[in-house]
């Protein structure tokens, strides 16, 4: 056997060993938020690089832990990883100002990949990129604390529906929602459901359309 063959046979074997090596994993960021006293008082989602499949933990800190899925799409992530690239993916970070002010909850930014693990955890930050990375974060879990509380409303409490819509809107006029299209499918299925008061109905239909406009305009841009 040449020199070259038993070369290439070496690389093989060690390849089938470590098949990390063979491809580059996909990264993976998770934000936290421990907030005692707030509500929610424990905050914790996980985004992947490669896949639109994120997971969520909203709760109070007595409450049972468990996660469940929800949907960051590309663009949006896109955006996370960018601003974690700009951070250099929390190597070393220190975000925190170290200054004498109130306590605003524990952040923590934590990145994997593959053996690669880095993470920092501040109280605030000037930071600007992770000032927007933290926007982000914290609009998904309002987001998200969003979706549960129509769904639960649809099931449970149907005259709530406009109270909660109520609350929707006013984070959507701020700009709060990163992915409000998100909430469409709900938004219609309230629209549409002649057991919902008129006035919700009427005010899921407009914020529906509103989410729409808003949605293809950003495409067109």
């Amino acid at each position: 056997m040449s020199f070259r063959t038993r070369l290439q046979s070496a690389l093989l074997l060690l390849l089938l060993a470590h098949p990390t090596m063979a491809s580059t994993q996909a990264g993976k960021i998770t934000f936290r938020r421990v907030f005692p006293a707030s509500t929610p008082e424990f905050i914790e989602i996980t985004v992947r690089e490669d896949s639109d499949t994120a997971t969520y933990e909203i709760r109070q800190l007595e409450e049972d832990a468990g996660s469940a899925p929800f949907e960051v799409g590309a663009p949006l992530r896109a955006k996370i990883f960018g601003y974690a690239a700009e951070l250099h993916h929390f190597q070393g970070l220190d975000l925190d100002v170290h200054r004498k002010i109130a306590n605003l909850g524990e952040k923590t930014f934590r990145w994997e990949q593959g053996s690669q693990k880095f993470e920092t955890k501040f109280n605030y930050t000037l930071n600007s990129p992770a000032t927007q990375l933290l926007l982000i974060f914290e609009g998904l879990a309002r987001q998200q604390e969003h979706y549960v509380m129509l769904s639960r409303r649809m099931k449970y409490d149907r005259l709530g529906i406009n109270d909660a819509l109520l609350q929707f809107e006013s984070d959507l006029n701020r700009g709060l929602l990163p992915e409000p299209s998100r909430l469409l499918p709900l938004l219609d299925q309230i629209s549409g459901d002649g057991k919902v008061v008129e006035i919700a109905r009427q005010r899921a239909r407009n914020l529906a359309d509103r989410v729409r406009h808003a949605s293809q305009a950003k495409l067109l841009n």
